[in-house]
């Protein structure tokens, strides 16, 4: 069989998906136990690890580890978001910096400007890109990159997927409550599949 094909299925009761290319297995997610990469919490700062310049914060899903605490106090609150799966009897690696990804675009609440993917060589999609991104991201001071599958999408689309993102970034960056929360679910096997 050739050509690359998308399978998503179950395992034990856990989302999977494979990517076949040429009828050989070239990848597969299984979705781990514990919280998802890109989950956002606000979390509560609990202690300084010194000589390593972190912090332990306290999640709804367990203990995290933020790197680069510059101006953290103890009992502070705190968006993060989970950049990787912690190892057994460690904390969940977290980042101040949040990113919003979907298919077609990703939205940099901490980072402004308007960036299309390199990958769109195309000066005319790029024009009718950027002209799109400026609608979209008007009043809002959050960043956009729109990725190189807008090169294949339509215009709809792409605008619908913007809104989806901005509608969720401005929610969890509105929020100023100071109680502990997850604020945002990361994504699973199948819409990584389908995103990526």
């Amino acid at each position: 069989m050739k050509g690359r094909m998308i399978l998503l299925d179950h395992i034990s009761g856990r989302e999977a998906a494979a990517l076949m290319v040429d009828g050989q297995l070239d990848d597969l997610l299984v979705d781990a136990t514990g919280p998802r990469p890109g989950t956002v919490y606000r979390a509560i700062a609990d202690r300084p690890v010194k000589g390593q310049g972190g912090m332990f914060l306290k999640t709804p899903q367990g203990s995290a580890f933020l790197r680069q605490i510059k101006g953290l106090a103890p009992g502070q609150a705190i968006r993060v978001q989970v950049t990787g799966h912690a190892e057994p009897g460690k904390a969940i690696p977290v980042t101040n910096k949040l990113l919003f990804k979907s298919r077609f675009a990703i939205l940099t609440p901490d980072a402004p400007g308007l960036n299309i993917s390199r990958r769109i060589r195309d000066d005319d999609l790029r024009d009718s890109l950027l002209e799109i991104a400026h609608e979209q991201m008007q009043g809002t001071d959050h960043g956009l990159i729109l990725r190189s599958s807008c090169a294949e999408a339509g215009a709809e689309e792409i605008v619908e997927d913007i809104a989806t993102m901005r509608g969720l970034a401005e929610g969890v960056m509105a929020d100023e409550s100071t109680e502990m929360a997850l604020l945002a679910e990361g994504d699973g096997p199948h819409i990584l599949a389908w995103r990526d």
